[in-house]
């Protein structure tokens, strides 16, 4: 039998060697049209990177070692111009000698692969802009990067290549910038998981920017290209990698007269066979069915593509004697210090495919607390209402997030539940595990919401509005962690207080109770529910989630205090100066501390330390990065320095002279103001009150949070990208100033037209001079950036003046002023 394979790499390249094994006698060539037929594609970033010093490295093997080991004809920079399956021949052509020829086949296998997305954009062809998909890329690259001394990169897509690229080209000293058209990194993730990777790359000082595209590449004289972008920002860099995704080559396919499929590959069998019975398919170029929804979709990854070319040899070898099943998609990524593992399918995906489902997040730590280096991970599985039936999972952590993924992707694989999770016997000793895995940990909590044991409300669905309409947000954390930051409107009650004050809270509300991750909340959950409150929910994965989610996600603009001097070194424009290093700093370990472990241990070593004392604090909790920010703040304590390095935090902290536990500063003549109306009357009240402190000569702060942003929004705004919820929360509140309504008496609008009339015969400015002679007056205007990514607002829509920050610019701006007033 003749045998033509079409394409190497991990499909064509398995399916040949597993052919020669089954069978000695067979003829079978192997046509590559590159010039090698087995490389590792998925370690290309990394030797970009450096990470893999040598380029030999990547090889399996040459295309003479294959052919000699195997008795294979390797044929590469071969390409074949056309299929004809009728005669059963191929034509093909040496790409080196130009020479063109006929070969004919008994059976042939398709292994085209993929090619990269290359939108047709203005400029996109200039040089410096690069694709990665081969180990030919990847050469022009490295050359690139080593003649050209790139300084400032832009990676377009954020999926699991683009990431890596990122990392690499970082950590090669690069400046680099991602663009992203989503409003999320990584696409198999769900927003919740992936807002954790946004925040990691923050730490990491990696600028990106989320939902906008690029418009046109410019290339300039001196070799630099300006990225133009949707939102009109333009950014200048010396050198483009383009990471938008792939599609399956299936021009041959096509033409020769073969199936494609509804999802845009090659449509293929449970026994790899096309349309055409002598012709098999494998690798990113077919569809298949998922196993979880059964519709048909593609899959560009090498694990699958490997074990597809196993079954089509054994099949055309015996007989069509392996079905192949289909592919969960399971995937595993490095982003800097974390890795990022998915399988299975999203909510997001079940969403609009119409399939009911439930999700569950649950954070863990990676062994036992008490061992030294225990790291957290968060876990989110999803899976069936009625039967807990798995559809997938996302893990996301610093160590040990592989095995845990594998774990479940085998039980989705098989079609099991979450009761399979709760079942797993894991081998466990201090270093490597908890009694109760993290995975058993996901398992339970999943069968607690499906016997009823408690309800859960995701963070997308926490709102000021809810709170203002009866619903309590119940804060069951201690004191302590309360007070760094929690749910606004939320009220505090730490659980081991909860039994004694449950007189405090109206059995007749919906209660949300949460805590730092959960499983505080979903004690108080059970206490509540066994005493008569009816309404109550846990908040699914807790605070932490529930932060990360609405921070704002993207990191623009990071790089504009760093210019480049004439001996080609990076500067920044302002050198913070750090005068203690690590090494002279006594040592605080609270590694393995969940949140508010670390600042608790923090606040009893300084509770005792002499002034002029400097420590470091290590921890691995995620949230203390944050944190220790706002408690030397708060207590007027000196930060040093904060890195990050591994899934470990290091913050050096001296010890602060003042005994008093609040930063004392001059209170003598600041005013601030939170704005959190926008009733037309309420608006002109704090205008009027603004300008009249102002005027005497207070500095004047308006924090503007939630309805409040409503005032100052532009009369003619630009065109942004936004979720639904976003549009659906536009659509509801009023466009600008302009349209504010009364508090009492609006009467569909009539009052306020009525109120800006009288005003304007009894000669008193209208609110929109009110503000302008504000911004004359020095008012400083800020906008609560949490209150923009819940409502959905973005900077753009803001008047040009108008600075955003969060809880602690408002208190570090109260803590100066002796006038605080709410509106």
């Amino acid at each position: 039998m003749k045998i033509l394979i079409i394409g190497g790499v991990a499909g064509g390249a398995t399916s040949a060697a597993r052919l020669r094994r089954l069978d000695e006698k067979n003829s079978i060539i192997l046509f590559e049209k590159g010039a090698y037929i087995s490389y590792a594609n998925c370690g290309l970033p990394y030797y970009i990177g450096g990470v893999i010093e040598e380029r030999e490295k990547l090889f399996v093997q040459s295309a003479e070692e294959f052919g000699t080991r195997y008795g294979i004809d390797v044929r590469v920079n071969t390409e074949i111009l056309s299929i004809h399956p009728e005669e059963k021949l191929v034509k093909a052509k040496n790409l080196i000698t130009g020479e063109t020829y006929e070969e004919t086949y008994d059976k042939l296998i398709l292994s085209p692969g993929a090619d990269p997305i290359v939108p047709p954009l203005p400029g996109i062809k200039s040089e410096g802009i690069f694709t990665i998909r081969n180990v030919t890329d990847t050469d022009y690259i490295k050359e690139y990067i080593s003649t050209k001394n790139v300084q400032k990169a832009i990676v377009v897509g954020a999926g699991f290549i683009g990431l890596e690229m990122a990392e690499n080209l970082h950590e090669l000293g690069i400046q680099v910038s991602i663009v992203e058209m989503s409003d999320q990194v990584m696409g198999p993730l769900d927003y919740s998981m992936a807002s954790i990777v946004h925040q990691h790359l923050k730490t990491k000082n990696v600028e990106f920017y989320l939902l906008d595209g690029v418009k046109s590449f410019e290339k300039l004289e001196d070799g630099s290209i300006i990225v133009e972008l949707m939102s009109g920002r333009k950014i200048t860099v010396d050198m483009v990698i383009l990471s938008i995704g792939v599609k399956p080559t299936i021009k041959l396919a096509k033409e020769s007269g073969l199936e494609i499929g509804e999802a845009g590959g090659i449509k293929v069998n449970p026994y790899l066979q096309t349309s055409n019975p002598d012709v098999y398919a494998v690798g990113d170029a077919i569809e298949f069915p998922s196993p979880i929804t059964g519709k048909p979709f593609m899959n560009y990854l090498a694990g699958p593509a490997n074990r597809q070319g196993r079954i089509c040899a054994d099949n055309i070898i015996l007989g069509n004697v392996t079905e192949y099943k289909g592919s969960i998609s399971t995937a595993i990524a490095k982003v800097f210090d974390i890795t990022v593992a998915s399988t299975g399918i999203a909510s997001k995906i079940l969403k609009k495919s119409g399939i009911k489902y439930l999700d569950s997040i649950t954070h863990s730590a990676s062994h036992a607390g008490y061992y030294p280096g225990a790291i957290p991970m968060t876990i989110k599985i999803i899976y069936q209402p009625e039967t807990g039936k798995l559809f997938g999972a996302q893990v996301v952590g610093y160590d040990s997030v592989d095995k845990r993924l594998d774990l479940i992707a085998s039980v989705v694989k098989k079609g099991g539940t979450i009761y399979d999770l709760i079942d797993i016997e894991h081998a466990y000793a201090p270093p490597y595990s908890s009694a109760k895995d993290p995975v058993n940990m996901a398992g339970y909590v999943a069968e607690n919401i499906l016997n009823g044991k408690v309800k859960i409300k995701h963070w997308r669905h926490v709102n000021a509005q809810e709170a203002l309409n009866g619903t309590v947000y119940l804060d069951v954390r201690t004191k302590d962690e309360f007070e760094l930051g929690s749910i606004p409107g939320a009220i505090n009650i730490p659980i081991d207080e909860l039994r004694d004050n449950l007189h405090l809270l109206n059995k007749s509300n919906t209660i949300v109770a949460f805590c730092a991750v959960g499983l505080r909340g979903y004690l108080a959950a059970r206490i509540l529910m066994q005493n008569g409150f009816e309404n109550v929910f846990n908040l699914n994965g807790g605070y932490k989630t529930w932060e990360y989610a609405v921070k704002k996600q993207s990191n623009e603009d990071i790089y504009k205090n760093l210019v480049v001097k004439k001996d080609d070194h990076i500067y920044q424009a302002q050198n913070k100066s750090v005068t203690v290093s690590s090494g002279n700093a006594i040592k605080v370990d609270a590694c393995g501390l969940q949140c508010p472990g670390p600042i608790m241990k923090l606040k009893k070593v300084f509770d005792t330390a002499d002034s002029g004392n400097v420590y470091e604090v290590l921890a691995t909790d995620p949230g203390f990065a944050k944190d220790v920010v706002s408690w030397c703040n708060m207590t007027g304590n000196k930060l040093i320095d904060v890195t990050s390095n591994a899934g470990k935090i290091s913050a050096i902290i001296e010890k602060a002279e003042q005994k008093k536990t609040s930063v004392q500063r001059n209170t003598q003549n600041g005013a601030s103001f939170v704005v959190f109306s926008d009733d037309l009357d309420k608006a002109l009240a704090t205008f009027v009150l603004a300008n009249g402190a102002a005027s005497s000569g207070k500095k004047v702060t308006l924090f503007f949070t939630f309805w409040g942003l409503n005032i100052i929004k532009k009369a003619e705004k630009p065109s942004v990208k936004k979720d639904i919820v976003s549009r659906m929360f536009e659509m509801m509140m009023p466009s600008n100033s302009k349209n504010l309504a009364l508090s009492k008496m609006n009467m569909f609008g009539i009052g306020a037209k009525m109120m800006r009339n009288q005003m304007k015969n009894k000669g008193v400015a209208s609110l929109e001079q009110m503000m302008k002679d504000a911004q004359e007056n020095g008012v400083e205007f800020v906008a609560c950036q949490m209150s923009m990514d819940v409502m959905g607002v973005k900077k753009e829509e803001l008047l040009d003046v108008v600075q955003t920050g969060g809880v602690a610019t408002f208190l570090e701006k109260s803590d100066e002023s002796n006038l605080n007033l709410f509106l």
